[in-house]
């Protein structure tokens, strides 16, 4: 039996977006499907499902892609990605390392 998982319109419209601009970038770069399929270590079907936006191509693929292709990830500038990966990180470092739930709820219901 094969369970298919749902997806928000959110999510499927960035990756479709996503997928997209990577097709475009790599035609911008007169890249055959091939040759960057190569350039990522995937077989040409993997890299098709990436442009089409498939949800279930593993995201490390899809950003490899997008980067090779020039296509910016969160920050126009690569560069600039560092700062904001600190940040974040000096943000999380102030928080519980776990987050319980109570096993007791509760009720406020008035």
């Amino acid at each position: 039996m094969s369970t298919s998982r749902s997806y928000s319109r959110l999510t499927r419209d960035a990756l479709a977006l996503l997928g997209a601009r990577i097709k475009l970038g790599r035609k911008s770069r007169r890249m055959s499907e091939k040759d960057l399929a190569a350039r990522v270590g995937i077989a040409r079907s993997t890299l098709q499902k990436i442009e089409r936006g498939d949800p279930t191509v593993n995201i490390g693929l899809v950003f490899e892609a997008a980067v090779i292709v020039g296509v910016p990830l969160f920050v126009p500038d690569r560069t600039r990605l560092a700062p904001y990966l600190e940040r974040v990180s000096d943000k999380l470092a102030l928080l519980p390392k776990s987050i319980r739930t109570s096993p007791n709820a509760v009720q406020d219901d008035f």
